[in-house]
């Protein structure tokens, strides 16, 4: 189950997100928000993030015009490793090395071809591991103060 977040912003690369998912059969829940009527990202960041971190989805997509503020947002969410990526490469590198769980794009930086591509890599990129692991669980005991 995939989380999915925007602001007005992001709003229409977000349902085209959707109709890709809709495509490759990948289920997932839309926490917002439901028009391109001006709107706050960091309510749908944080909801998206929370729906990851809660394990009630596996991975989070959230998007708005630059795709910053709502990746911002969302990393404010404990155990929320959201990775802003406007190209395949840092896709499968933010999967492979950081094991990121939520994608944040930005819908003025990237087209929509472009963004199928991005979320594809995202979603069908594995965690590496090995020396990958050791760093991200330094990522995480600084989240956890330690």
């Amino acid at each position: 189950m995939i989380a999915l977040g925007s602001d007005h912003g992001g709003f229409d690369l977000k349902q085209r997100v959707k109709a890709y998912l809709d495509e490759k059969h990948i289920p997932y829940k839309d926490y917002g928000c439901d028009s391109k009527e001006s709107c706050d990202y960091p309510i749908f960041g944080k909801a998206a993030a929370e729906a990851v971190a809660s394990g009630e989805c596996e991975k989070g997509i959230v998007i708005c015009t630059t795709g910053i503020g709502i990746s911002i947002a969302a990393n404010k969410v404990k155990g929320i490793r959201c990775a802003l990526c406007s190209d395949p490469l840092s896709a499968e590198m933010t999967r492979s090395h950081n094991d990121a769980n939520m994608l944040a794009m930005g819908a003025g930086m990237v087209g929509p071809n472009l963004a199928e591509r991005i979320v594809e890599v995202f979603l069908n990129t594995d965690f590496e591991g090995g020396r990958h692991a050791r760093r991200v669980g330094e990522i995480t005991a600084m989240e956890e103060g330690r």
